[in-house]
C-alpha cells in the first residue's frame, strides 16, 4: 500500500524464508492482517507463531457472487524478457496473474491462495491477529470460482477490468469483488507486483519475497506497476490473437482468448493499486475507465502538484472510493480533504465522481471486510486491528454496497448502462461527496 497506512503482509515470514534482509516502510498503524508486524527484522511476539495442537484450524467462508454465471479462473505466468526488474537487477521482470471470467459449469473450486504463498501470509497473519499460525487454515481456502473451468461464450465478447492490490498484498485478497465482477459477464485480470507483495509463487514452487530497494522508491514503484499493467495489457493482445502467453506453455481454458473485447477494457485497486489505475490511464488509452479504492494519489510526491496523473487530470471516467479515517488527521479522504484528491478532481475533464465509506477503514475494500468479522466468531481479533482495518460499518451491508457500485460503474462506462448516482436508503454506508 503506497498511502499513510502501508500493509506489510507477511514480512516476517518471508525474511524467515528467504533469510534476507527485507527494507520496507513500517505501517503507520496496525492497519491490515499483517500490519502489527512492524518493521522488516522486528522481533516477533513471544508464541505468534505457535502451533495449536487442541483446536482446529478455522476455514475461510466467502459470499458467493451474485451475478448470473458461474465462475472461472486460471493463472498465468508472464515474462518481460526486454525490461530489467527494477527490484532485483540482472533478472527479467517477471510476474504471475490470474484471469476470472464467466464459466459454462461449475468445476473444482480454486484455492484462496497458492500454497506457499499462503505459509508466508500464514504467518504474518498470525502475528496480526495474535494467534497461533495453523489458527487459520489458510492453505485450505477455496473461492467461488472453478479451476479452468470451461468458458462460456452466451454473451459473446466480453468488457475486461485489471486489478491491481495494494503495497504488499497477494492479489488474492480481493477474490470477493474480482469473483462479482466476474459472475456478472467481465473477464478480471488481478495481478502480483513481483518483490512488492509479500510473496509471488511461480510455477514449480519458486517463490519471490518480498524484496524493495532502498528509500526513497515511490516513483520507481509507481512507474514499475504501470510498465507491470502494460505487459498484461499486451498479453491480453497475444491471448486475443489466439496466442498463449504464458511462459511456460501451459493449457489455458479452451476459447478463453475469444472472448476478450479489448475495446472495452476498464482498471481497478486497492490502496496503491487504485493509485496505478489512474497511473496507467494517463499513459495508456486502451484503458478506458477507471476506479481508485482509496489510495492517494500524491504518493512519493511532497508536492502533489508535481504528480503528473494529479496535475493533468484525467479525460476519461473515474471513480474515487475512499474510506472514513484514511485522509489527512485521520479524517475521510475525500476530493475536499486530500490535496491528491483534490487537484486531480479539479484537473480531470471526463465523467467523475467521490464517494466515501464514513465508518469504514482502509481495509474494508477488499476481503478484510468480510474475514476479519468471521474470525470474530471463533476467537478474539485485537479490538485496534479491526478498529484500524474495517472500522465499524456494517459488515455484510456494506460488502452488498460495494458489490453494487462498482459493477454499476463498469457497467455504465464499459457497458453504456447508466445508472443513478446519489445518496440511497439502501446503501446507507456511503456517502456522495461529489
Amino acid at each position: 500500500m503506497l498511502t499513510r497506512r502501508i500493509l506489510l503482509t507477511g514480512t516476517a515470514a518471508a525474511i524467515a524464508t528467504a533469510g534476507q534482509a527485507v527494507a520496507g516502510p513500517p505501517p503507520a498503524t496496525p492497519s491490515g492482517l499483517a500490519g502489527s508486524a512492524g518493521p522488516a527484522g522486528a522481533a516477533r511476539p513471544a508464541g505468534a507463531a505457535r502451533r495449536s495442537p487442541a483446536r482446529r484450524p478455522v476455514e475461510l467462508r466467502f459470499p458467493r457472487p451474485t451475478g448470473p454465471f458461474p465462475v472461472g479462473t486460471t493463472e498465468l505466468h508472464l515474462v518481460d524478457a526486454g525490461r530489467d526488474d527494477p527490484f532485483v537487477p540482472g533478472r527479467p521482470r517477471e510476474l504471475m496473474i490470474s484471469i476470472w471470467y464467466p464459466a459454462a459449469r461449475r468445476t473444482e473450486s480454486a484455492p484462496y491462495l497458492p500454497p506457499l504463498t499462503a505459509q508466508v501470509y500464514a504467518e504474518g497473519a498470525a502475528i496480526a491477529l495474535q494467534q497461533p499460525v495453523d489458527a487459520v487454515d489458510w492453505a485450505g481456502a477455496r473461492v467461488h470460482a472453478g479451476l479452468s473451468a470451461p468458458v462460456s461464450r452466451s454473451w459473446g465478447r466480453r468488457p475486461v477490468v485489471l486489478f491491481s492490490p495494494g503495497f504488499g498484498v497477494p492479489r488474492g485478497l480481493a477474490s470477493i469483488m474480482v469473483a462479482e465482477l466476474a459472475s456478472r459477464g467481465y473477464v478480471v485480470v488481478s495481478v502480483d507486483h513481483t518483490y512488492e507483495a509479500a510473496a509471488v509463487e511461480f510455477p514449480g514452487g519458486r517463490v519471490a519475497v518480498q524484496t524493495l530497494p532502498p528509500e526513497p522508491y515511490a516513483h520507481l514503484a509507481r512507474a514499475t506497476r504501470v510498465a507491470d499493467v502494460q505487459l498484461v495489457l499486451d498479453a491480453l493482445r497475444q491471448l486475443a490473437q489466439g496466442r498463449n502467453p504464458d511462459a511456460d506453455e501451459r493449457r489455458l481454458p479452451k476459447g478463453l482468448g475469444d472472448v476478450l473485447d479489448l475495446t472495452r477494457i476498464g482498471a481497478y485497486g486497492h490502496s496503491a493499486g487504485g493509485i496505478t489505475s489512474a497511473d496507467v490511464m494517463l499513459v495508456d488509452r486502451r484503458v478506458k475507465a477507471g476506479i481508485d479504492l482509496d489510495g492517494t494519489l500524491g504518493y512519493g510526491y511532497p508536492n502533489p502538484a508535481d504528480c503528473p496523473v494529479v496535475a493533468r487530470g484525467l479525460d476519461r471516467p473515474f471513480l474515487l472510493f475512499g474510506a472514513g479515517g484514511t485522509g489527512p488527521n485521520g479524517g475521510p479522504q475525500t476530493h475536499r480533504t486530500d490535496p491528491s484528491w483534490g487537484l486531480f478532481w479539479d484537473n480531470s475533464t471526463g465523467w467523475k465522481r467521490d464517494l466515501n465509506v464514513p465508518n469504514g477503514q482502509h481495509y474494508t475494500f477488499i476481503d478484510h471486510q468480510a474475514v476479519l468479522p468471521w474470525f470474530q466468531r471463533h476467537f478474539t481479533v485485537p479490538p485496534e486491528l479491526i478498529a484500524n482495518s474495517i472500522g465499524t460499518v456494517d459488515p455484510v451491508r456494506i460488502l452488498r454496497t460495494l458489490n453494487t457500485y462498482v459493477p454499476a460503474f463498469f457497467d455504465q462506462h464499459l457497458r453504456g448502462r447508466p445508472g443513478t448516482w446519489r445518496d440511497s436508503p439502501r446503501h446507507p454506508d456511503v456517502r456522495f461527496i461529489a
